[in-house]
């Protein structure tokens, strides 16, 4: 996690302006009723009235959300809320919830989270103008790591300058207006037209939005207090750089509307049929189920060698499809036991993108490693990854650095290995690559989306080249 400095707030541009109905902007409350959301944690009441979406706060159950039914990776939110001053509350972004008990790694600490619990980025509601701390727009990491922005308690510098900046813009019983910006790893808010919460944080990239009331606990006199939100909208921002990204060195390795920078394996050009570019969104198309038998994998022009690459992916019922990394399109492919084939795939590295749970692919390999985000007929994928269903849009992340690389999913590490090691080189010696001298190991090599036959789309795919740092 990096904090960037209050005071560049100052500097950054003011975009808290509403932008035009209709400019790409969704509306998450259709106006009628919650057929959209559901509810998770404590039992408080969520109803609809008028334009209004209201929390009711009810003693003895823990914290309630009401969750988006849809998951959203990068975006722009905005949503006006009016709250009971002795009320807490707040609204999660990029959050989850899982149905068994999960443990997760961050920052060397390990953390347990209950089955069920929502957790995640929290935008937070804190009307509590006795207190004194008003730190509504701040960033709470609920069920985690607690407070990220501030992050210094109500007695540090950052805290005490955010107190008095939320003292001064919060306007105490009537509606308020916020803006959250969610861009890769950069998020930042805005309470009422100003710049408030910078954070630099990777651990979830993708989550439903979720309205929170908080537990009361067994005081029945907070019985019935309320928060209302209204004008809750968000346009997504996908194939887009936050201006923090851009300053870290990050590119668009495609840049949303055309093949520019790709072409394919076989070819010098970018194929005319098999893959489809519409609405932000670039998607293989299926075929049959073989490998480039259509349209073809794609590559791009330029060779990387030590780089961090992110890209969002999402799969249809059955479908395979991988990123391929160091690949060398001038050798020739090979069929399941090495031997060389007319047809088939580019040689690399590969993150897998299966449906495990439909494809026979997933039991086939050794120990699992030919599922979802394994390096395919290699290194098996952790048991403890969490895909998103079918359907939804998933994030992966490949870090390449000398020979070291490293495999994420969601924002989890799955697996990791050292190039040219000798446990490296015995996967290799026991899977389909035997026959390749030096499988693996080469200097560098072309970016690769996979054509296996399956429609698999593919959208916000970012570069950060690490080879001069």
């Amino acid at each position: 996690m990096k904090l960037l400095p209050l005071l560049m707030l100052l500097v950054a541009p003011i975009l808290a302006a509403a932008a035009p109905a209709g400019a790409g902007w969704i509306p998450l409350f259709n106006g009628k009723d919650l057929s959209d959301w559901s509810q998770k944690g404590g039992s408080a009441r969520f109803e609809v009235r008028g334009d209004e979406i209201v929390g009711t706060s009810v003693p003895n159950t823990p914290n309630s959300f009401l969750c988006t039914k849809r998951t959203f990776g990068d975006f722009v939110l905005e949503y006006d809320f009016q709250v009971d001053p002795r009320l807490n509350s707040g609204v999660q972004i990029r959050s989850q919830s899982f149905d068994a008990e999960t443990r997760t790694d961050w920052d060397g600490r390990s953390i347990t989270i209950p089955a069920g619990r929502v957790h995640g980025y929290q935008i937070e509601i804190d009307p509590d103008v006795k207190r004194g701390r008003l730190w509504t727009a701040g960033i709470y990491d609920e069920a985690r790591r607690g407070w990220l922005f501030p992050s210094d308690g109500e007695k540090g510098s950052q805290g005490q300058a955010f107190s008095a900046q939320g003292r001064k813009l919060f306007r105490p019983g009537d509606w308020n207006h916020v803006r959250v910006e969610a861009i890769g790893d950069s998020l930042r808010t805005w309470l009422n037209g100003q710049p408030c919460a910078v954070l630099r944080d990777a651990m979830t990239p993708r989550g439903f939005i979720a309205l929170q009331v908080h537990s009361i606990g067994s005081d029945a006199s907070l019985a019935g207090a309320q928060v209302r939100w209204r004008n809750l909208r968000l346009k997504p921002m996908a194939n887009t750089l936050s201006e923090a990204e851009k300053a870290e060195g990050w590119t668009l390795l495609w840049n949303g509307v055309d093949g520019e920078g790709w072409r394919g394996a076989r070819t010098d050009t970018f194929p005319k049929s098999g893959w489809t570019i519409r609405d932000g969104v670039l998607t293989v198309l299926a075929s049959g189920g073989a490998e480039s038998s259509a349209g073809g994998d794609i590559i791009t022009i330029r060779r990387y060698s030590d780089f961090e690459l992110r890209l969002d992916f999402r799969i249809t019922p059955g479908a395979n499809s991988g990123v391929k990394y160091f690949v060398q399109p001038n050798l020739d492919p090979i069929t399941g036991s090495g031997a060389k084939a007319q047809t088939g795939s580019a040689i690399g590295l590969e993150y897998q993108i299966l449906d495990d749970e439909r494809h026979p692919d997933a039991k086939l390999g050794r120990d699992g490693d030919r599922t979802l985000a394994s390096v395919y007929d290699l290194i098996p994928a952790s048991a403890a990854k969490r895909p998103n269903p079918i359907g939804e849009w998933n994030t992966a992340r490949i870090v390449c650095r000398g020979r070291h690389v490293e495999h994420w999913l969601n924002g989890r590490k799955v697996a990791e290995y050292e190039r040219g090691s000798a446990a490296f080189r015995d996967a290799v010696a026991r899977s389909k690559y035997h026959t390749i001298p030096g499988f693996g190991e080469w200097q560098d090599g072309h970016l690769l989306l996979q054509d296996h036959g399956n429609e698999v789309s593919f959208q916000s795919i970012k570069l950060r080249d690490l080879s001069a740092k």
